[in-house]
C-alpha cells in the first residue's frame, strides 16, 4: 500500500445496527484520516442470558475478521458494546484472538471507552444507556471493576438492537444531560446504534464535560492503532484531543516506572485543547498514592518553583526542599511530597508547560533519573 494511502479500518459490526456505519462516515467526512470498511455478524438481542451471550461468539467474529483481512484493513475492531457488560477480559481475549487470525491490530468499543477514560483520568463516568435495567447495571459493576464509579442516567429500557437508532437524537442528548448531574468527570454513551456521536460537541460546550459516544470512541481507538491520530475538530473533545492526552498518559507512566517516583504530571497552557496549568493534562501514580489531577486550588503559574522554570528553562532537581525556591506548602502538608524533579516543556519559545516527578520521601536523583526527565519532555515535546 503507497505510503500515501489513508489507513483502512476494518469494522465488525452488529447485523441489526443501522447507526454507526453512517455515523463513522460523517466522522471521517471532510479529512482524509482514514477509510471505514464493513462487516456483519449476527446480533438482533441484548440481554444476560444464554442466547443473547452466544451472538458474542468468537466463531462468526473471526471469519467476517478473516473477510476485512482481505480488504487488507490496518486495523480490526469490533464495534460494538458486548464487553462492557460480558466484561473487558472477553473483549482482551477477542482482540488477541482476531491479531492471531489475521495478523492485524485489533480494538473493541469497550475497550476503547476504557482508553478514553485512562486518557481523562476518568474516575467518576455518567453513562447515557438503551438497554434493560439488568444489563445497565452488570454495565455499572463491570466499570466499577475496573476503578471507575457510575452514574446512571434512567435508561430506555430497550432490548431489541435494531430498535436503539429509532431513539430520537433529542432524547439520547437529553440522557446525557441527565447522565452529567452528579459531579462526574465525562458521561458516556455505551451503544454503538444510538445516534450520540453527533450530539458529543455540543453538549460538550454546554455541560463543560468530555461527551465519550461508543461510535467515536471505536474510531478513535482505531485510528489510533492504524498509527493515524489526527486532531479532528468539531467532533468532540475526545477526537480532537484524546490522542494527545493518551500520549502524555503513557509518558507519564513510563516516567513513573522508570523514576521509581510517586508520581508524575503535566501541567500545559494549551486553549486549543482545553487544557489550562491549574488542572493536570495528566497524571500517573504509584498504588496508593494521592491524585492531584483535578485539584485546582493553587495558582501554578505563581509558584515559586514554577516562576524559576520560566526564569531559567532548565530541569529543577530537589532532593528536598532545604533550599530555594522552595515549593508551596500545600505540596508537603497536603500530598506530602519531599523531593521533586521539574522540567520545562517549551513550544514556539515560550513554556508551554512542565513535566513534575514527586517522590513522597527525599531522595538524590540519580543521572538515569534525570536522562528519563530529559528523554520524557522530547517525547511530550513531540506530541505537542
Amino acid at each position: 500500500m503507497s505510503s500515501h494511502t489513508p489507513p483502512r479500518l476494518g469494522m465488525l459490526t452488529p447485523s441489526s445496527n443501522t447507526c454507526l456505519e453512517p455515523e463513522t462516515y460523517a466522522l471521517l467526512h471532510g479529512t482524509s484520516a482514514a477509510t471505514a470498511h464493513f462487516a456483519r455478524v449476527p446480533v438482533t438481542r441484548i440481554a444476560l442470558d444464554g442466547d443473547s451471550d452466544a451472538q458474542f461468539a468468537f466463531g462468526p467474529m473471526l471469519e467476517a475478521a478473516r473477510q476485512l483481512a482481505d480488504a487488507e484493513v490496518d486495523v480490526i475492531a469490533w464495534n460494538g458494546t458486548s464487553g462492557s457488560w460480558l466484561g473487558p477480559d472477553r473483549d482482551r481475549a477477542l482482540t488477541q484472538a482476531i491479531t492471531e487470525a489475521t495478523g492485524i491490530p485489533a480494538t473493541t468499543s469497550t475497550l476503547a471507552l476504557l482508553d478514553a477514560c485512562a486518557a481523562y483520568g476518568v474516575t467518576r463516568l455518567g453513562l447515557a444507556l438503551p438497554y434493560t435495567p439488568d444489563v445497565c447495571e452488570r454495565i455499572v459493576k463491570t466499570y466499577a471493576d475496573e476503578g471507575i464509579e457510575c452514574d446512571l442516567a434512567e435508561p430506555f429500557g430497550v432490548d431489541d438492537n435494531e430498535a436503539f437508532a429509532r431513539i430520537p437524537a433529542a432524547d439520547v442528548a437529553a440522557q446525557i444531560e441527565r447522565a452529567a448531574r452528579n459531579a462526574v468527570h465525562a458521561v458516556a454513551v455505551v451503544c454503538t446504534n444510538v445516534h450520540g456521536a453527533q450530539q458529543a460537541a455540543p453538549l460538550e460546550q454546554r455541560l463543560g464535560l468530555p461527551v465519550f459516544d461508543s461510535v467515536t470512541a471505536t474510531l478513535w481507538k482505531a485510528l489510533d492503532l492504524a498509527g493515524a491520530a489526527p486532531a479532528l475538530p468539531g467532533r468532540g473533545d475526545l477526537m480532537r484531543s484524546g490522542g494527545l492526552r493518551a500520549r502524555i498518559g503513557e509518558t507519564l507512566t513510563g516516567l513513573l516506572a522508570d523514576t521509581g517516583a510517586d508520581r508524575t504530571t503535566f501541567r500545559a497552557d494549551l486553549p486549543e485543547h482545553a487544557l489550562h496549568v491549574d488542572i493536570t493534562a495528566g497524571e500517573a501514580l504509584r498504588p496508593g498514592v494521592r491524585a492531584i489531577r483535578r485539584d485546582s486550588s493553587l495558582d501554578q503559574r505563581r509558584l515559586n518553583t514554577v516562576e524559576w522554570l520560566e526564569r531559567h528553562r532548565t530541569s529543577l532537581i530537589q532532593p528536598h526542599f532545604e533550599a530555594e525556591p522552595h515549593p508551596p506548602e500545600a505540596l508537603v502538608d497536603v500530598y506530602g511530597v519531599r523531593a521533586q524533579m521539574l522540567a520545562p516543556v517549551e513550544t514556539d519559545g515560550a513554556m508551554t508547560g512542565w513535566i513534575s516527578v514527586h517522590s513522597l520521601r527525599e531522595r538524590e536523583w540519580t543521572d538515569t533519573d534525570t536522562a528519563a526527565l530529559a528523554a520524557a519532555v522530547t517525547r511530550i515535546r513531540t506530541a505537542l
